[in-house]
């Protein structure tokens, strides 16, 4: 009789955790899947607030989001990188910023990142936007044709050294007219 009341309190502890962690885990959405690549991405980032996957969060119900330029990448149906692209201003131009690229540090330098950029350039050259601006690393942007913002006349919101602030055309000539300071979502808190 011991060891089927053993027996059974063991069936019933072992269903009692399965049901519960099955409870727990379909509350993680994608956005928090997103947002726990993004932390992760950055933790070890010396010029970072490590505030990104906050700024995911806000700026994903913000005005300023566009499904279509929030992409994921996946191993295994894991999601290990992510890249977001939301509309700025810059003078009477709608622009796009993008915001952030990150990949778990296990599959950086695996090409993820070059593989995100290379799709949002694409998509958002399909909805119509003429450029893109960039707050990052120039000796990694500059291999997918970005360059100082400074060259069309682009400025930021704050101090940042010229080469660090830059932008791109996604169509020949796209940023011709543009000039000014881009106008971020409220959300950067700029």
């Amino acid at each position: 009789m011991n060891v089927f009341l053993g027996v059974m309190f063991f069936v019933l502890g072992s269903l009692a955790v399965y049901v519960f962690q099955r409870k727990k885990y379909t509350k993680v959405t994608e956005e928090d899947l997103v947002c726990e690549v993004v932390q992760k991405a950055f933790i070890r980032e010396k010029l970072s607030d490590h505030n990104e996957h906050k700024l995911v969060r806000e700026l994903l119900k913000s005005d300023a989001f566009i499904k279509d330029l929030s992409l994921t990448a996946k191993y295994k149906g894991m999601i290990v990188g992510y890249i977001l692209f939301t509309k700025v201003k810059v003078g009477d131009e709608t622009l796009l910023a993008l915001a952030p690229l990150a990949v778990l540090p296990k599959f950086q330098k695996k090409g993820i990142g070059k593989s995100l950029v290379e799709k949002g350039h694409g998509v958002a050259k399909k909805l119509g936007y003429k450029g893109v601006v960039v707050l990052g690393h120039p000796e990694y942007y500059a291999k997918f044709g970005y360059e100082p913002a400074s060259k069309w006349s682009i400025k930021a919101p704050f101090e940042v050294k010229d080469e660090n602030f830059m932008a791109i055309e996604l169509i020949p000539g796209g940023l011709t007219d543009v000039s000014g300071i881009v106008e971020y979502a409220k959300e950067f808190g700029l």
